[in-house]
């Protein structure tokens, strides 16, 4: 079946049949919960959410289907002038206590379909076997340059030394316990032939470990939907705003003259949001993909959601909030993309927390029945967020096996990932608590909080 076949048939039969069930559910528990009522309850479902993070994600899944024959031929004329070119690739690997990680991302790297590159690996500090392992592979030609840093300055620290000691034309920033599918180098490459002003480029973040806990395989839906798909209409709108430190391109000329990564958490979206401050273009690359491992416990993830939410009220809200306003910074886009973030990651999140607290003393009598029809739209929505999931990846076989899952996102989407923001915005905005984050080193956290980074 093709592509456009396959959009039918998810359409017009998959969501049909949907809707007949909650029209279903609907008389079932009540003769006088209509649609129009429905509508008015689940308003933040239908009015907030829909729009930004579903209808987005279908309209991105068309172009995808209905350009894909001349975005693949601009691939190929792009393609066709990296080749011509063949710049020098310097990449980073900075990292600390990631020696079980090491040999497989340079085994990654040695696959790769692109191989005019050097491989520059930091230690930050390591007390495992790492520095035994990296000397290894250095003797052995695998790693052109190994480091080993006793600073304890932090991932930035480390990455800012490693472009320091870079050659090439453009840096590949990785995070250590990353691998590459073989052709990830190339095709993060080619978007800066699409526009000379492409100045950095982020790969697409997949779960290398997604069956290993079911904490873990929630996770890989959510980098499917948040990351694959959602940058691809992020990227589309010309918003696109952090490119992942897992993996992401850059032109090093350019991340110089930006002055690389600022210490301190939060340093993806930070030094995106500087590059395109100074006027240049960021760019998803939505088929150069990297598989990374997730945290397989419910504690780590709390942990390092925590760390992450924390950075949008740090660099946001704080630090960048000057391409809001009309200065030198200024441009519709650049507004438009800090806007989106913050009012949808930021601002939403406290209307949905005072929305549950009103739908629930609302609706007690029929509490029930409201938990079981929000249940039930959210499904919906989810199996869209599947379909279009399965219509825009290259791995629709391997995707497919999560479906059994989608049945139960909703509780992590909806709640843990929304409280646990909740928690961090709160603890940030009032507390600066991203400063004592245990992840960045104290000394380097005091020294960002004195200069406002």
């Amino acid at each position: 079946m093709c592509i456009r076949d396959r959009i039918e048939t998810f359409f017009k039969g998959v969501l049909y049949d949907i809707f007949e069930l909650l029209n279903g559910i609907m008389v079932c528990f009540s003769t006088n919960l209509s649609w129009e009522v429905a509508l008015s309850t689940y308003w933040f479902l239908f009015i907030i959410e829909f729009p930004r993070y579903y209808l987005l994600d279908i309209i991105t899944a068309i172009r995808q289907v209905f350009f894909h024959k001349s975005f693949r031929r601009r691939d190929t004329v792009a393609r066709n002038l990296l080749y011509t070119e063949m710049p020098l690739v310097s990449i980073l690997a900075p990292g600390k206590n990631e020696g079980r990680h090491i040999y497989k991302l340079v085994e990654s790297l040695r696959e790769q379909t692109y191989q005019n590159f050097e491989i520059i690996i930091v230690d930050d500090g390591s007390d495992d076997a790492t520095p035994i392992i990296c000397n290894d592979l250095q003797r052995a030609g695998y790693i052109t340059k190994f480091f080993r840093l006793n600073l304890g300055g932090g991932k930035a620290c480390a990455a800012n030394f490693a472009a320091s000691h870079a050659s090439g034309k453009y840096i590949i920033h990785l995070d250590a316990d990353s691998s590459l599918d073989r052709d990830a180098i190339e095709k993060i490459l080619i978007p800066f032939y699409f526009d000379r002003n492409i100045k950095g480029v982020g790969g697409c973040i997949k779960v290398r470990n997604a069956h290993e806990s079911l904490c873990s395989t929630l996770q890989a839906l959510e980098y499917l939907k948040t990351i694959m798909v959602g940058r691809m209409g992020s990227n589309m709108l010309g918003i696109y705003h952090i490119i992942s430190g897992a993996f992401g391109a850059f032109e090093t000329e350019a991340i110089r003259e930006v002055g690389c990564w600022d210490i301190g958490p939060g340093l993806d979206g930070d030094i995106t949001q500087k590059l395109r401050k100074a006027g240049y273009k960021v760019w998803f690359a939505n088929n150069a993909v990297c598989m990374t491992n997730v945290p397989t416990s419910w504690a780590k993830l709390f942990k390092q959601r925590k760390r992450w939410s924390k950075s949008l009220v740090r660099f946001r809200i704080r630090k960048h909030s000057d391409i809001l306003w009309s200065d030198r910074n200024f441009s519709f886009l650049n507004m438009f993309s800090n806007l989106e973030n913050i009012v949808y990651d930021f601002a939403f999140n406290y209307v949905w927390f005072f929305y549950i607290i009103m739908l629930f003393f609302m609706n007690v009598d029929r509490l029930w029945e409201i938990i079981v029809i929000g249940y039930l739209i959210r499904m919906a929505f989810a199996i869209v967020a599947f379909g279009v999931i399965l219509i825009v990846t290259e791995r629709p076989r391997e995707e497919a096996k999560l479906f059994p899952y989608v049945f139960i996102t909703t509780f992590y989407t909806g709640y843990f990932l929304r409280i646990t923001r909740l928690i961090a915005h709160t603890s940030e905005l009032f507390f600066y608590s991203s400063y004592k984050d245990s992840w960045n080193p104290k000394k380097t956290s005091a020294v960002a909080r004195a200069e406002g980074l």
